[in-house]
């Protein structure tokens, strides 16, 4: 069995009701299009938040306001590998979504929009849970 352990974090973006849900480029070499909230690594030595904050920024563009708690976290594999997955819950401020290589689609979809287009139930019940 391999030491390597990946961190990673999600941000569920809200904006009137609805959560930004973004597909994972067909190049993708883990999950490609999938559905799913935007997501990444945790960089070695770095905090949770920052990491949350950066990946906004450079998969989105958007201005938002990030509840510094965690929602939730769990475990998950990514192409074999051992994962944890903190969540957190992010509102719109301002902006339009300016996608980065790593998705080819976005859109701002209800909990039953989100639910019916993720094979990721945990987070799906993430997105179900900010969004009642």
């Amino acid at each position: 069995m391999s030491d390597l352990f990946i961190a990673a974090v999600c941000a569920l973006v809200r904006k009137e009701g609805k959560v930004l849900a973004m597909r994972r480029s067909l190049t993708k070499d883990a999950s490609p299009g999938i559905w799913e909230a935007m997501s990444g690594r945790i960089q070695h030595g770095e905090e949770p938040f920052d990491a949350v904050a950066r990946e906004i920024d450079e998969e989105t563009g958007l201005v938002v306001r990030i509840d510094p708690r965690p929602l939730s976290a769990h475990h998950a594999l990514r192409a074999g590998i051992p994962m944890v997955i903190v969540y957190y819950v992010a509102d719109w401020v301002s902006g339009e979504v300016r996608m980065s290589e790593e998705h080819d689609a976005w859109e701002w979809l209800d909990a039953d929009s989100f639910a019916s287009r993720t094979p990721i139930a945990k987070l799906a019940a993430a997105v179900r849970q900010v969004l009642s």
